[in-house]
């Protein structure tokens, strides 16, 4: 598996990445970032067109803004290595979390299937951030286990100052009464505010132009629920439906992850994590395909006994979001733009009802049973008795 894992490595790097593709998300992080530094206005941006827009807030202006100093390409270049890095050490801290060395088989077939992916794959094509992120997903929830509340605040908060896709994870700490992660959390991206603020020309335009912009649901580059449902002009009661339906799911789940499991803290927190994180991606106004990276502690999972995704509708649910395989058809046109739009939504609304039907069968089973204040893990059967070969065999 290792030559499998380092070529994949460096062909998605070298090759896929430095040369890059028609959607760039990079170039508006630098000319946004070169503005703030020449005191020019950053969010002015065409809403109208369907190029990437520069999203970041101040405080996330603030802190990308070095990339300016030099020029656009060498600049690039360092970014993806920067975010290829952070997925690799990510990895890594995933092996240490679920007690697997770098010399288990685990390892390779991880770093494999991380840039097999789609998602780390586009991260790096297209130049955006979400290596990095995930990387302090990792050491966000490595230090929550480790009850170092402040320290997982400091990470959590880094990332809401450039890009608040992981706010869903404050559940944890809620849930866990960890407060002082909430210090840190919310007290960084304010400081760096408050920092970014007097140095930038036009911070308001954030609040009145992009976060309007950020909150509505549009029709293209969008895999939630409201998203396809405007792409393909489903009434307004199937959307809203179908995303409460799957919301009842996540709740009921969520409430079963609490009852019966947070004493089993690995468990909890890497399961409660992917399924607020999916849920996230799947109900609001916006979930793109390659945010699917911060599932990987999630994915992880599997290696665990009690784990919800040792079932093939789950990994079903996983090849139609993290896929790099296209299904765009020339043959079936029609059936193959259905199935590549979809696909994403569908796998994510899927590993939704994984989670919800396992948790559910297996708190079905322990009320049959008879053990619900024991536990919901399915009962191993009892080793069979030894033959009298087998103990003759083992006395001698």
């Amino acid at each position: 598996m290792w030559p499998l894992a380092i070529m994949t490595v460096l062909h998605r790097v070298l090759v896929k990445a430095v040369s890059g593709y028609i959607t760039d998300d990079f170039k508006p992080v630098y000319e946004a970032a070169l503005a703030f530094l020449n005191r020019r206005e950053v969010y002015n941006a065409n809403f109208d067109s369907v190029d990437p827009h520069y999203l970041y807030p101040p405080s996330g202006t603030l802190l990308i803004s070095p990339i300016a100093i030099i020029d656009p390409e060498k600049s690039r270049w360092i970014f993806i290595s920067v975010n290829a890095a952070a997925v690799i050490l990510a990895g890594y801290l995933l092996l240490k979390l679920f007690d697997l060395g770098i010399k288990s088989v685990a390892a390779p077939i991880l770093l494999f299937g991380m840039f097999s992916s789609e998602t780390v794959t586009n991260t790096l094509i297209f130049t955006n951030i979400n290596g990095v992120v995930l990387l302090a997903e990792v050491v966000f929830i490595m230090l929550l286990l480790r009850r170092k509340d402040l320290w997982a605040g400091a990470a959590m908060g880094l990332t809401i100052a450039v890009k608040p896709i992981l706010i869903p994870l404050l559940l944890l700490p809620f849930v866990r009464g960890q407060w002082k992660v909430f210090v840190t959390a919310f007290g960084i991206p304010l400081i760096l505010t408050a920092i970014a603020w007097p140095l930038s020309v036009d911070p308001m335009n954030f609040f009145k132009r992009t976060g309007p912009y950020i909150l509505e649901t549009r029709d293209y580059f969008n895999s939630s629920i409201s998203g396809n449902g405007e792409y393909y002009g489903l009434p307004p009661w199937l959307t809203w439906g179908l995303r409460l339906l799957f919301g009842a799911m996540v709740l009921i789940s969520l409430w079963i992850l609490y009852r019966y499991y947070r004493t089993d803290e690995l468990f909890f927190v890497t399961t409660t994590s992917g399924l607020v994180l999916t849920a996230s991606f799947l109900l609001p106004s916006l979930g793109q395909m390659y945010y699917s990276m911060m599932l990987f502690p999630f994915l992880m999972t599997v290696v665990l006994k009690n784990s919800v995704l040792r079932n093939w509708p789950a990994w079903f649910a996983i090849y139609a979001f993290m896929s790099y395989d296209g299904w765009l058809s020339t043959r079936f046109p029609a059936e193959g733009r259905l199935a590549e739009y979809m696909r994403t939504t569908l796998g994510w609304s899927l590993l939704i009802i994984v989670i919800f039907s396992v948790l559910g069968d297996r708190y079905l089973a322990a009320r049959r049973e008879g053990r619900l204040d024991v536990s919901l893990d399915p009962v191993e059967p009892a080793p069979a008795p030894a033959s009298v070969t087998e103990l003759s065999d083992s006395l001698r």
